[in-house]
């Protein structure tokens, strides 16, 4: 038998995702503490989920010196929104508006001698472009055999297109071990020391993002690329950023249950002993991992209490013991308080993910604000 509580009234809140500026400032200068390098504030994914304007704007106005996004549609936004400095958009799944990429003054990756062809055959304007070397990814960018082509494509269509850069990927950075990054610096200069002789230049040339920034100095080069870093996630595990963003959702059920009770599709979790029950209005659809190891949990009146039974697409149960929690009580579903609140790197873990995978997932229900 389920007993169902009977609470006061009080308003539920939907579930909200706040994104905590202050906390990308700090983050930004942390990365500044371990470079002279530029810092380029990657806002791919909006803004790794926590709103691609809010964090550029945070990060920029705490130093940083451009902007990346992956398509270079993204960038209008940003320059909508009044942030001037430097953009460069790489990937570019949607295909590259060469008129557009000019008026919104964005560098354009490239990653191939066909790439090149193309942006160049459809550009009216110069447009910026930064050669994009294969470092050792093998996942995007121009092979070594193909460089010395990519160059001689660039230098014909020299008045169309202006080589202001060159970049690559660190394919081991998050091991923290510099030696682990040491064949791609040689290969990113090497590159770099190509497209100079080819007569090109001045030359950005920028290889390492929040790993490389935080933990080898040899991978800076002109700039650094700081993406995950902005919202509290450091891949390489070594240095301790801020979280920069507070998942919330209201209690919509409470009810106090007896010993033996299944709970949820399937009724894989039954209840040891009495116990109240809070429902949780968020689920897999709003980001939360259905697949969850023992201990995962929420925060509500200030004590973690364990989720329970399986995920929904809408809701999750906690299990809050000898607490009944009435309908609106607000839980904290990740934030960087810490204590009772638990991280996004706890997610990951409870998830067997990486942190990058929860604050990316958060489904479009779950409403943005800012701190």
């Amino acid at each position: 038998m389920t007993m169902t509580l009977t609470t006061p009234l009080s308003r539920l809140h939907a579930p909200t995702l706040t994104t905590l500026p202050a906390a990308v400032a700090a983050n930004v200068d942390r990365v500044r503490a371990a470079t002279d390098a530029r810092i380029m504030a990657v806002v791919k994914a909006d803004g790794y989920g926590h709103g691609a304007v809010a964090v550029a704007r945070a990060a920029v106005d705490a130093g940083a010196d451009w902007l990346g996004v992956t398509d270079a549609a993204d960038a209008t936004a940003l320059r909508d929104a009044g942030l001037e400095v430097p953009i460069l958009a790489w990937l570019n799944p949607s295909g590259v508006d060469a008129a557009q990429a000019a008026a919104d003054r964005v560098d354009i990756a490239v990653g191939s001698v066909e790439e090149l062809r193309q942006l160049a055959g459809d550009a009216e304007e110069p447009v910026r472009v930064h050669l994009h070397l294969d470092t050792g990814m093998s996942r995007g960018g121009c092979p070594v055999e193909d460089w010395a082509e990519l160059l001689r494509v660039a230098r014909a269509a020299a008045g169309r297109i202006e080589i202001v850069g060159v970049m690559g990927h660190l394919p081991l950075a998050d091991d923290a071990d510099p030696r682990a990054n040491a064949a791609a610096v040689l290969r990113m200069r090497h590159g770099r020391d190509t497209v100079l002789r080819a007569g090109f230049g001045p030359l950005v040339t920028h290889l390492a993002a929040t790993s490389g920034a935080l933990t080898d100095p040899a991978t800076h080069f002109d700039l650094v690329r700081v993406g995950a870093g902005l919202v509290g996630i450091d891949p390489s595990g070594t240095v301790e950023l801020h979280g920069a963003s507070r998942l919330t959702a209201s209690v919509v059920h409470s009810a106090l249950v007896r010993a033996g009770t299944a709970i949820g599709y399937g009724g894989t979790y039954v209840t040891p002993a009495e116990t109240h029950l809070s429902v949780i209005g968020v689920g897999y659809a709003d980001g939360i991992p259905r697949e969850l190891t023992e201990g995962a949990g929420v925060e509500i009146g200030g004590s973690r209490h364990p989720i329970v039974g399986r995920v929904s697409m809408d809701q999750i149960v906690v299990d809050t013991g000898g607490r009944e929690f009435p309908r609106g009580e607000t839980a904290t579903v990740f934030g960087p308080e810490g204590g009772a609140v638990p991280s996004v790197q706890e997610w990951a873990r409870w998830a067997g993910t990486i942190p990058h995978t929860i604050v990316t997932g958060i489904g479009p229900r779950v409403e943005r604000s800012r701190a």
